[in-house]
């Protein structure tokens, strides 16, 4: 282990022997009393030394080897400290590939805010480098949500949608003016490809001939397993009703999917399904039947009507949509439950504010949430800042400045 202070974290002295690390109260910490050899020994934490050479140094210092070894397990106990070369032999080969950590170094040091145990930042953005994502939608939220994912290291991002790119599919960050008039994938595929830092990495021989030998030579090579599928659609009618039958297979494979996409002047986030865990789109719906009898009879209405040939989408609204709706497919891939798991998160213009409405599991649903959820959620009428039962807060650590004792 080479320990070093999180460099996300700015230190500054509260007074002669207390120091904090970190300016916003989610992640700052609070050290002291701090004697003049411990605020020296902190200097040496940078990520260079191993433990016996910081024993050494530290004896130099006037700290016993014993005394050493318990400030570093204290300070990795309480978060503070990363690791320059854990994280595992994936994060051995993406530390090789200079150029790529470079473009995802502050990736990494945003990881490590919430990643408590040293070399587990890197692990995780190690793991993105293997996981696959497709996102269904190549308008001004898809494209730009494909991109964000591709650059922030996600190894695989594919992008789904029929058609030739029109001028209002245009936006910065996604698809380029030149690309009007190019069909929708192909196009989305070249802005995915120039977000990312690198090439996703190749499939092993080994992996090749496994594969090959479980397709008995009468199938393609499988690509890997989805780990999330983003539903992103340019229609408004179907950002604001969602059709079940759309996501009838992704239920059935047990495929974690989000929604996301603006309806009019309202962007939505969520609900993020997790099969049999969390509220899907036939849940959503039958629930909001419901609640308003006449809901069927609009949706009937909304899908047979004819479509409008340039829909309302704000295009400040589609960035803030894109950017959230990645936070939370990267939070889920990096092994949190964001906030998205059961709830629609909304913001309409001018206003831009943006509130939570829960979606519970519903009884009536073949997809099994609406047992999980009986008794464990608030009502829809729930405030907005309500949290609701049995769901894990989006950044799940305490709030408020941290104090450890030295």
């Amino acid at each position: 282990m080479h320990p070093i202070v999180k460099p996300a974290l700015r230190r500054g002295w509260r007074d002669l022997d207390t120091v904090q690390f970190g300016m916003a109260p989610a992640h700052a910490m609070v050290l002291g009393p701090m004697d003049t050899a411990t605020a020296g020994f902190l200097d040496l934490l940078d990520g260079t030394r191993g433990l016996p050479l910081l024993r050494e140094q530290g004896r130099g210092m006037g700290l016993p080897e014993e005394r050493v070894d318990e400030l570093v397990d204290r300070l990795a106990r309480s978060g503070l400290l990363d690791d320059a070369t854990g994280g595992g032999p994936a994060a051995d080969a993406l530390r090789e590939k200079r150029d790529v950590l470079d473009r995802l170094r502050p990736d990494l040091a945003s990881l490590s805010l919430f990643s408590r145990d040293p070399g587990d930042a890197i692990r995780r953005l190690a793991t993105r480098r293997s996981q696959r994502v497709q996102v269904r939608g190549a308008g001004r939220v898809g494209v730009v949500l494909a991109s964000l994912l591709a650059g922030a290291g996600v190894g695989e991002v594919e992008v789904r949608d029929v058609g030739c790119v029109e001028p209002w599919d245009v936006a910065p960050g996604g698809l380029p003016a030149d690309s009007v008039g190019e069909r929708r994938e192909d196009a989305a595929r070249r802005a995915t490809r120039r977000a990312a830092p690198d090439r996703p990495p190749r499939m092993s021989a080994e992996r090749k001939q496994k594969e090959r030998e479980r397709a008995r030579g009468t199938e393609p090579e499988r690509a890997p397993a989805l780990a999330l599928v983003v539903l992103a659609p340019r229609d408004g009618v179907a950002v604001h009703a969602p059709d079940p039958a759309a996501a009838e297979p992704l239920i059935a494979s047990g495929t974690p999917h989000l929604y996301a996409g603006v309806v009019e002047g309202t962007g939505v986030v969520g609900p993020l399904v997790l099969p049999g865990e969390t509220a899907c789109a036939g849940c959503l719906d039958q629930g909001r039947a419901d609640r308003d009898p006449t809901w069927p009879r609009m949706v009937a209405q909304w899908r047979s009507g004819p479509s409008q040939r340039v829909p309302a989408c704000d295009l400040a609204l589609a960035a803030g949509v894109a950017g959230l709706a990645a936070g939370h497919v990267l939070a889920f891939l990096d092994g949190e439950l964001p906030s998205s798991a059961g709830a629609r998160w909304e913001a309409s213009i001018p206003g831009f504010d943006w509130h939570a409405r829960p979606v519970r599991g519903h009884a009536a649903c073949p997809c099994g949430a609406g047992a999980k959820d009986e008794g464990e959620r608030p009502s829809e009428d729930a405030g907005p800042h309500e949290t609701m039962a049995g769901q894990q807060p989006y950044a799940a650590r305490p709030s408020g400045t941290w104090r450890a004792h030295v």
